[in-house]
């Protein structure tokens, strides 16, 4: 759904048809799911109030959010690159550009260190970026925006094959660098393309991460799971960003505004629940609440083999020791004959869960939205009941940062 927000609340024309209609027949919607883009300004008292009610409605009536509403101030071009980076995400296609280019800073790569070594699962690597000119901000929740590149080797080798010249100079840097950020066909189509169609070709689209830090830190830190395609070349963003960048390169990075997925008040207790690379977030959270002390944090999470995949496994036993946290549920699913996920620990956990959140818990949940998420989502509404999940949703203090 892609709403619009209008006057004290109101929805357009259509849309309030809609709505009277979803209102009065009240129908039975469990095999639903649904995603919610609403556009409104924030200068108004009732910002997004459509785009909210019908979230709300939705789930009332059982449809399953495939990931939270995201809400766009004056069509703000960030939420729509993520909306769009969302959809592609569920439909398995990668093969675009963005609707709107982001506008890149230029980061240096300052450090990258394995998290997972010798792991049965692909490597996850720790690395740490910062600004090139000048300090910046960010809050935990936030998110990246990184502009992907091709391995220069295989540029120039691709161009080479189509008759070009790759280290001609172009505006000051050769061909083959100037094209490693862009979508490029395959050789044939490439053989056919003359120099001004050559630098015309768009972009590559961004690709998002979660942030890992806190500006405390002195550094952005990022938690990136090399992916690899079916013939086992890398993935283009976290090919270049785990492999072919090198430490001190420039790395094209934009920080989002993710309101969505900021944190509660200091005094507010809160639950962290996630698996892989969703530590990067959660880290995040932490790091925040560590600066206020005696916050209450119990973090959920899973991974594959505690011998090798149990990430910032220092970190978060200090962390436990201290009381910064005050439970640490950990789950390795490779780690038995019968596989144990982070949603089990969550379900053998329930009766402190509805404490937690009796006692005015928020919970934040970032990780896989295929398995996890969902499955987090289902126990969740089993334990709580799907009306007071609804009820913890509409008040800020069920939050998700899914991919």
């Amino acid at each position: 759904f892609v709403v619009s927000t209008y006057g004290e609340g109101e929805a357009p024309d259509d849309g309030a048809r809609f709505e009277r209609r979803l209102i009065a027949a009240s129908p039975q919607l469990h095999d639903l799911e649904y995603a919610v883009l609403a556009f409104g300004d924030r200068q108004y008292r009732h910002f997004c109030a459509f785009g909210r009610r019908l979230d709300e409605r939705l789930r009332q009536c059982g449809a399953t959010p495939l990931f939270d509403r995201l809400e766009a101030d004056r069509g703000d071009p960030g939420v729509l690159r993520h909306w769009q980076q969302q959809l592609a995400h569920l439909s398995g296609g990668r093969d675009f550009s963005d609707w709107l280019p982001a506008p890149y800073e230029a980061w240096r790569l300052a450090d990258r260190r394995g998290l997972n070594p010798d792991s049965a699962g692909a490597p996850v690597q720790h690395l740490s970026l910062v600004p090139a000119a000048h300090q910046v901000s960010w809050r935990a929740g936030d998110i990246v925006e990184v502009g992907p590149r091709h391995e220069l080797a295989r540029i120039e080798a691709l161009l080479q094959q189509s008759g070009f010249d790759p280290h001609q100079l172009i505006d000051g840097q050769t061909l083959a660098s100037r094209l490693c950020g862009t979508r490029l066909p395959n050789l044939e189509a490439l053989q056919k393309l003359d120099m001004t169609a050559l630098l015309a070709l768009p972009a590559l689209a961004h690709r998002e991460y979660s942030i890992a830090s806190v500006p405390a830190d002195g550094s952005l830190q990022l938690v990136v799971r090399e992916a690899s395609h079916p013939d086992g070349t890398p993935g283009l963003c976290s090919g270049w960003l785990c492999r072919h960048a090198g430490i001190g390169q420039q790395i094209d990075l934009r920080i989002r505004h993710n309101p969505a997925f900021h944190g509660p008040a200091a005094e507010t207790p809160l639950i962290l629940i996630g698996n892989g690379t969703g530590i990067a977030g959660l880290r995040a959270h932490l790091r925040e609440r560590a600066a206020t002390p005696h916050s209450r944090n119990w973090l959920l999470f899973g991974e594959r083999n505690a011998a090798h995949d149990a990430f910032f496994h220092d970190e978060l036993q200090q962390w436990l020791d201290s009381g910064h946290l005050q439970r640490l549920d950990l789950a390795f699913s490779r780690d038995q004959a019968e596989k144990r996920y982070v949603q089990h620990a969550l379900r053998d956990a329930g009766d402190d869960l509805r404490r937690w959140v009796v006692e005015g818990a928020a919970i934040h949940v970032c990780g896989s939205l295929n398995g996890m998420g969902q499955e987090v989502q289902q126990i969740l509404a089993g334990l709580l009941g799907e009306a007071q999940l609804n009820e913890l949703a509409a008040q800020g203090r069920y939050r998700r940062d899914l991919y």
